[in-house]
């Protein structure tokens, strides 16, 4: 097998046992509300409540948690095969902790300000689904995990589409514009179960994010942007008063 063809086939079959497989998974999600009634009209509820009895729902929360960066244990390994500092080669070791930090606030500003009004926009022309960020009850323990699902979602999403992604594609020297364009595609189409709004904004997201990765090699920035996106949003639904809520069209 010639290292093209193992290269190819690695990069699909990591990409299957992760955010592609929840890609495919969204576009059936999507069908399957287009075909239930207007999609303006039902609820995707992020971060559901997984038991009636806390400690069991927070022994599966925690357990969605370390069984979902298992993939990117495994992304990380197969590029370390044959990648000496894989950390400094990815972008993510801490050489750069005062820079990084600047990007990832300043990226997460430039897409989640504008990403809200997309969200809205999509909710008012009925091509969106309410997006619900936190279906947990009410516990001691649901901020700390609403936090770590954003930081694992962060992780996950960004050492994968971004980070295995870029390295994979590269040495099978593929154009940069049509990395960020898969890229982007495979980030757009795992949110499709939001409606159209999502996939739009998320389309944008990818690109911007791939973009940055490729001119600048640095991960941790948009880690730290995806983080703290994440965390405004599960913390400011479960925590924010209902009539807040309803005032920006997301109750």
């Amino acid at each position: 097998m010639t290292t093209r063809t193992r290269l190819g086939l690695e990069t699909w079959i990591v990409m299957g046992l992760s955010l592609g497989r929840s890609g495919v998974y969204a576009v059936v999600s999507l069908i399957e509300a287009y075909t239930t009634g207007p999609i303006g009209e039902q609820t995707a509820t992020l971060n559901p409540t997984l038991s009636a009895r806390p400690g069991f729902d927070l022994t599966y929360q925690a357990l969605g948690i370390v069984f979902g960066l298992v993939p990117v244990a495994l992304a990380i390994y197969l590029i370390a095969i044959d990648t000496p500092r894989v950390g400094r080669h990815m972008g993510w070791d801490t050489t750069r902790v005062g820079p990084d930090v600047a990007w990832g606030v300043g990226l997460a500003a430039l897409i989640g300000i504008p990403g809200v009004g997309l969200y809205l926009v999509g909710r008012a022309a009925g091509v969106s689904l309410n997006v619900a960020a936190s279906g947990l009850t009410p516990a001691w323990w649901a901020a700390g995990v609403l936090v770590l699902a954003a930081v694992k979602n962060a992780v996950l999403e960004e050492v994968l589409v971004v980070g295995y992604l870029a390295d994979r594609l590269r040495r099978l020297r593929w154009h940069h514009g049509w990395i960020i364009a898969v890229s982007s595609l495979i980030r757009a189409s795992y949110h499709l179960y939001q409606g159209w709004a999502g996939f739009a904004g998320n389309l944008i997201m990818g690109a911007i994010f791939m973009g940055f990765y490729l001119k600048r090699g640095r991960l941790w920035p948009l880690i730290i942007a995806h983080g703290l996106i994440d965390i405004v949003a599960f913390i400011g639904y479960a925590y924010l008063p209902p009539h807040w809520l309803n005032a920006l069209g997301i109750g």
